[in-house]
């Protein structure tokens, strides 16, 4: 059978700088970019493309930032997607190299991070686990901080259980903490304790806080695209996640 020809739409480094704009995205601002490639249709040049749209409606003024995860770097007594032998475990954990935020490579956040992570001039966080990469001004700033300078998340093809804003509201509230394995920076293995975090009733709370308070919506090529103020999103969820979703200390 011959391959069927893309169904689009097109998408373009110009069409998608033009829908940005007309959904509000400003230059000189921050953003903060949850996205899906595959979601906004054909895109020509693929995930540079799309960097290369956010920047040129950011402007040299603006910062671009993008979740850059790496949870792959913990024990593997706790993978699912695939599981691997529990005789591997030791040998894993013995060998596994540790986080470096110039050569460990995103995982499980699309391609797009991944470019913007590569990208000449780009700076990523330390966090072995829960990285954030960015372009501009405020490359420095840490997701709190970004709150407090006014940044704006965008889902670009992406659900709210991608909303890195929600899971910075579960460090605020009582959860239970939990042990943590990964590699020591220094070579062989570590266990810290974390705030246990989970996407888990994400799409419920994305529903009620698009209900209940100012959230731009609209299309970038066939994607179906949400923006909207972090510090909006952490104080919803702040509120609404011990009422929705109760955890025990």
């Amino acid at each position: 059978m011959p391959t069927p020809p893309p169904t689009g739409p097109l998408v373009t480094r110009d069409s998608l700088a033009a829908q940005l704009r007309q959904l509000g995205v400003e230059p000189g601002e921050i953003l903060l970019v949850h996205s899906s490639l595959r979601a906004l249709g054909w895109v020509n040049g693929g995930a540079v493309a799309v960097v290369q749209g956010l920047l040129d409606v950011l402007g040299p003024a603006g910062t671009l930032v993008v979740p850059t995860q790496s949870a792959d770097l913990s024990d593997p007594a706790l993978w699912s997607r695939p599981p691997v032998p529990p005789q591997w475990w030791d040998r894993i954990r013995a060998t596994m190299p540790p986080y470096d935020p110039l050569i460990t490579p995103s995982r499980g956040v699309g391609v797009i991070p991944e470019t913007v992570r590569t990208w000449p001039g780009a700076l990523r966080s330390a966090h072995p686990h829960t990285s954030f990469a960015a372009l501009g001004p405020h490359v420095r700033s840490p997701l709190a901080k970004l709150e407090k300078l006014g940044a704006r998340a965008l889902l670009l093809g992406a659900g709210y259980d991608a909303c890195t804003s929600f899971h910075l509201a579960e460090y605020r509230i009582p959860a239970p903490l939990v042990p943590v394995g990964r590699p020591a920076p220094g070579g062989g293995w570590q266990t810290v304790t974390e705030v246990s975090i989970s996407s888990d009733r994400f799409d419920e709370l994305g529903h009620d806080f698009e209900r209940d308070r100012p959230v731009v919506r609209g299309k970038a090529g066939a994607a179906d695209v949400r923006l909207f103020p972090v510090a909006d999103a952490v104080a919803y969820a702040e509120r609404w996640l011990p009422l929705h979703r109760p955890r025990e200390e």
